[in-house]
């Protein structure tokens, strides 16, 4: 072997520039496909041939004066390529009568070099007898178990660096998306690529009984001669949620709101609905609420996708959806949801200005928050009845049997309760003014 300096190489030479002659083949049975090298590799090109018997290489020089000397590496790199003896010429061309495959070739003509790779295809035949489902299979990935071959491509740059050439084999099979259009999940395919094949091959556990299928490699895609092995059904166990939480607004006037808007809670009575859609496996469903944020005491369980939950009380308030399969083992957790109740408050207005200036301080109405239970009766001077409410958004518009009452001095009596278990028990005149 005659070594070359890689010092040698990068000073005094060049590569060969964009569109320069590449290798023709001759004596293969089947295309020469070609692969793109990174550029960190050196390599111009990645030869993949079906079969190297009888094959020969010819390199097509710029001129028929130009000198061209062949240059063969392997594992150690291009700083212990040998020269190739044996090379015929013929006009432009120069022509190696039998190539080795598995093998770096680096073609020097004048101050530039070719450089390159040439992959024998037959020592790394793709072929897959038989695909199964394994034991180490669980909750997050799904083990199959592959009869054959398919091994590692590995190709050397010309600093001797091993890179793989990928094999681009499909494993494909079906599985669950969630489809937030209409709330729900679709079975859809999904596809993982491998470089290469191993005895034992993994994959994202799917979310639906599914067959895979396992197909390969790229190359033989490309010369119809794809392989294609079917496992038996594996059944699903992986599990997995969407959820949501809606709060019904109240677009109350006179209701004091705690928080922003995005948050859930505030006042009381909060009502939330709160909706779960789940995978094929999900058997076992559950929204849970506690007082504790790692659920440490569960107060509440609720096994409907969807249900309306009212939160009535003074505090903080935790709410998760959980779900999983028939054995128990593969379990989702929903994020948390945080619903904080306020303290309540009650205040009532003395006077108001009914049919005086339409929208303004034209109503009786209280000001509240967190109130759970509420009763109000107004009376006039004499006793008499004019109006009742049970919800403290309402109010009293001044009228009486349809008609506005008279100007003067009228009585309200409340009783109510509050989130936090205050209670109410007010009265108090309303003065009505102001109005003709």
């Amino acid at each position: 072997m005659k070594p070359v300096s890689v010092i040698l190489f990068s000073l005094l030479m060049t590569a060969a520039p964009a569109g320069a002659a590449k290798l023709s083949f001759t004596g293969n049975s089947m295309q020469v496909l070609t692969a793109d090298a990174p550029a960190s590799s050196g390599l111009d090109d990645i030869y993949i041939l079906n079969d190297m018997s009888g094959v020969s290489a010819t390199y097509t020089a710029s001129s028929p004066s130009a000198q061209v000397t062949w240059y063969r590496y392997s594992n150690l790199g291009g700083g212990y390529a040998e020269v190739i003896d044996g090379i015929t010429r013929n006009g432009n061309d120069w022509t190696l009568p039998a190539v080795e495959g598995d093998m770096g070739y680096i073609i020097e003509e004048g101050t530039t070099r070719y450089y390159c790779w040439v992959v024998d295809y037959s020592r790394h035949p793709y072929d897959v007898d038989n695909l199964q489902p394994g034991p180490e299979s669980d909750c997050s990935r799904v083990q199959l178990l592959v009869d054959g071959t398919g091994d590692r491509i590995t190709y050397y740059s010309i600093n001797g660096q091993g890179l793989t050439l990928s094999r681009d084999i499909k494993l494909e099979y079906n599985t669950l998306a969630y489809n937030s259009d209409n709330g729900t999940y679709a079975q859809t395919a999904a596809t993982e690529t491998l470089d290469y094949l191993s005895p034992s091959i993994h994959a994202p556990a799917p979310l639906c009984d599914t067959s895979f299928s396992l197909s390969g490699d790229c190359f033989l895609r490309q010369w119809g001669m794809e392989s294609t092995a079917d496992s038996p059904t594996v059944m699903a166990t992986a599990v997995e949620a969407r959820t949501s939480a809606v709060q019904t607004a109240r677009d109350n006037d006179n209701e004091k709101k705690d928080g922003s808007g995005d948050e859930l809670g505030g006042s009381a009575p909060a009502e939330i609905e709160f909706s779960a859609a789940v995978t094929d496996a999900a058997v076992f469903t559950e929204w849970q609420i506690s007082t504790y944020p790692e659920f440490d005491d569960i107060t509440m369980r609720m096994r409907e996708l969807e249900t309306t939950y009212t939160f009535r009380e003074l505090g903080t308030f935790y709410v998760r959806f959980v779900c999983a399969d028939a054995s128990g083992e593969c379990e989702y957790y929903s994020d948390t949801y945080t619903v904080s109740i306020g303290n309540s408050s009650l205040q009532c207005p003395n006077a108001f200005s009914p049919g005086a200036s339409e929208g303004v301080n034209d109503e009786w109405k209280v000001s509240y928050r967190s109130i759970v239970s509420y009763e109000c009766h107004i009376f006039n001077r004499n006793g008499v009845k004019m109006t009742s409410m049970t919800d403290p958004s309402q109010g009293w518009d001044g009228k009486y049997n349809g008609k506005l009452v008279p100007a003067g001095v009228y009585y309200y009596v409340i009783k109510a309760t509050g989130a936090d278990g205050k209670k109410y028990n007010l009265s108090g005149d309303i003065n009505i003014v102001n109005y003709k």
